[in-house]
């Protein structure tokens, strides 16, 4: 199965299926033609005139009043690439890498980068080929663009920094001799196409926002498991309830939640209490601003996916190469900060009902064991949801708020957009890890309810669930049945 790159539009949607099924990719005719024209545009224009082109016959940054001779352009661009490789930390993880790729792919496909055909076809058989870059988790200011970041995706053209191939990292020379290409030979502008732009930031963007997407979805269904559990009350979730506030996400949510327990025995039987706490009584409010603000990112990220972030822009239709700022991280740096606050509260409230679970209240044991005493039980995974927590709290302070001046002053604000999308990433994974918990404390729970039954959905859930974690009747090793309840949340 093959994805034409064009100017269509490019879906997250597609580009999760894409990534998931190995699609490979090609450029479209029109993707060629457009290509091909930008280069040849920029060509005469340098040919033709003596002004100045940003990064074309400048140097960069704040070296852009230095003028380059003509027969060392093609030298700028590779010492360029060579220069901004400065990464440094963990990896950037491989299916990121990917998406990257992807990305950088589709941005160059539009021809306001002019950028050669061949390089833009050898980043395709890296995605094609599984060619993953080494690239580095720190390094980038987001603006302009993602140089370091970038720099360590792109240098590998030229035979230079690593790559993972077939599960082996080797250098950029060896993968060229392994597949008998020729080192691409860059041409002015080039390398500056190829390192200015949001992919890295919007990499992250765009698989964080796949995640949002799957955890929002699991949050729903593992609270519901929770009420029932927690012998809780339906009519909070009332659609008239939540027609007279009528936010999209509230409302979706409590109908959510009516339809998971749809069927339900426990949730029929009357209730002592007359009300539940707000962890579990405001999942509609809760919830449903998460999902509005998933929403409202995946709106912006989708702008950012179908868009040319380079600098300058070459414009051939209308005969202009303007230097500019389309490379600037903001209009998603401010986005994923906000992402990654709307996942931390769906993860804190998660951790409040994991507290109300093992609190030894409305007739379940005390941390959900039968002898509570000579067992723990689920005492120490509360200890460690809410350790989780704090820690996504600490990374909802916002990077984008912050600005440290660069390149003698020239750079003088950037977005911090790559710190936003890693520290997003973390709460990511933070809140995948503290729902699996919670479902690991609701599904033990349910069964102290027993013989009575919840819905069918919840029910299907729960039995799928003990094929890979066991009901806990005495104490043991815990961290493998929170370690597969991750796995479970994935498949």
């Amino acid at each position: 199965m093959t994805h034409k790159i064009s100017a269509e539009h490019l879906s997250i949607e597609r580009i999760g299926e894409i990534i998931e099924n190995n699609i490979k990719l090609e450029l479209s005719d029109d993707a060629r033609n457009r290509i091909v024209r930008c280069r040849e545009y920029l060509d005469k224009k340098i040919e033709s005139s003596d002004k100045p082109i940003y990064g074309v016959t400048t140097g960069f940054g704040s070296l852009c009043k230095i003028s380059i001779d003509k027969q060392q352009l093609s030298d700028l661009q590779k010492n360029l690439m060579m220069s901004h490789a400065c990464g440094v930390g963990d990896r950037v993880p491989n299916e990121i890498v990917k998406i990257m790729l992807l990305l950088k792919i589709q941005s160059l496909s539009y021809g306001f980068s002019a950028c050669q055909l061949v390089t833009v076809e050898r980043l395709i058989d890296f995605f094609n080929n599984d060619i993953y870059p080494v690239v580095y988790m720190q390094g980038s200011l987001g603006a302009s663009g993602d140089l370091v970041p970038l720099a360590h995706l792109c240098l590998p053209l030229l035979g230079i920094g690593s790559v993972e191939m077939n599960g082996e990292v080797i250098s950029g020379e060896e993968m060229l001799k392994k597949m008998n290409w020729q080192p691409i030979q860059l041409v002015s502008k080039e390398g500056l196409a190829l390192l200015n732009g949001t992919q890295n930031m919007n990499s992250f963007a765009v698989w964080c926002l796949l995640q949002a997407q799957r955890l929002s979805d699991w949050a729903d269904k593992i609270g519901a498991m929770s009420l029932e559990a927690y012998d809780g009350r339906i009519e909070p979730f009332t659609h008239a309830v939540h027609a007279v506030r009528p936010h999209q996400g509230q409302i979706e949510t409590a109908a959510r939640i009516r339809e998971l327990l749809e069927g339900s025995e426990l949730i029929k039987q009357p209730k002592v209490n007359v009300q539940d706490p707000y962890s579990f009584r405001c999942m509609p409010q809760v919830h449903g601003a998460s999902k509005d603000t998933i929403r409202y990112v995946k709106s912006v990220i989708d702008i950012e996916v179908n868009a040319a972030t380079d600098n300058p822009t070459v414009c051939p239709d209308e005969d202009l190469v303007i230097s500019a700022g389309n490379f600037h991280g903001e209009p998603i740096a401010q986005p994923m900060d906000f992402l990654a606050i709307a996942l931390c509260e769906l993860s804190n409230i998660s951790e409040r009902r994991i507290y109300k679970l093992v609190s030894g209240t409305r007739d379940l044991p005390s941390f959900l064991v039968a002898k509570p005493g000579v067992n723990s039980g689920f005492m120490i995974p509360q200890y460690t949801a809410a350790s989780i927590v704090s820690q996504s709290k600490m990374y909802c302070t916002p990077a984008s708020a912050d600005s440290i001046p660069s390149s003698q002053g020239q750079e003088d604000h950037v977005s911090m957009g790559a710190n936003a999308a890693t520290k997003l990433y973390q709460v990511v994974l933070n809140t995948e890890r503290v729902l699996a918990i919670e479902l690991f404390n609701a599904a033990q729970a349910l069964e102290f309810r027993r013989p009575l039954k919840s819905s069918p959905a919840i029910e299907a859930i729960f039995e799928a669930y003990r094929k890979d974690v066991p009901f806990v009747e005495n104490d043991q090793f815990m961290a493998p049945h929170i370690a597969k309840s991750v796995d479970f949340l994935r498949k």
